[in-house]
């Protein structure tokens, strides 16, 4: 080869060499800024799905007292209701006792006292033997109602207007009261 050619191929091979250097540097400028980038999104993926996981963790955490809550309260007022029916279950076991016709008695003058002009009291049928004495002294008509429990109903004259008083009314009456010291008792 000659002078000529072998300059001219030096000179293109120090512009080729100059060009792959100038490729290389912008290559690993490209690979920087790549790696940069990709470093980027993953720190931002990163932080959206930690984000990600303490929402979800409230939302289970705060699901889970919710249930917790409401499984609480379900206990709770299902031990009421036991409660409010073992407290019907001895009123009724009392009624089955001697000391009824008393307390049937006082039941019936409560109720006379809150009634104007009456001219009949009413009880079940199975009470009806035990009040026919009060009613007869009171000269008051003795009614049955297979409907009324452990009571009396005190009729008014035109039978416009009734009283009743029963131990189950009386319960569901004081029942709100009776529940709030009860739950105390129970869970302070």
């Amino acid at each position: 080869m000659s002078k000529l050619g072998e300059i001219l191929q030096q000179e293109v091979r120090a512009e080729i060499d100059e060009i792959l250097g100038g490729a290389d540097s912008r290559v690993e400028m490209i690979i920087r800024e790549a790696e940069t980038k990709a470093s980027d999104r993953v720190a931002a993926y990163e932080k959206k799905a930690e984000a990600r996981l303490r929402a979800a963790t409230f939302l289970a955490e705060s699901s889970a007292g919710l249930i917790v809550s409401t499984a609480r309260a379900q206990a709770r007022s299902q031990v009421m209701a036991l409660v409010e029916e073992r407290a019907m279950t001895l009123l009724e076991q009392i009624a089955a006792g001697p000391e009824f016709d008393r307390i049937l008695e006082a039941l019936a003058e409560e109720a006379m006292k809150a009634t104007e002009k009456v001219e009949a009291v009413v009880v079940h049928p199975n009470d009806k033997g035990r009040l026919a004495p009060w009613a007869r002294r009171k000269g008051l008509e003795l009614q049955t109602d297979a409907g009324l429990r452990l009571g009396v109903r005190m009729v008014a004259s035109g039978g416009q207007r009734s009283v009743e008083n029963s131990l189950p009314e009386r319960l569901h009456r004081a029942w709100e009261t009776l529940a709030s010291g009860v739950a105390q008792q129970l869970w302070g």
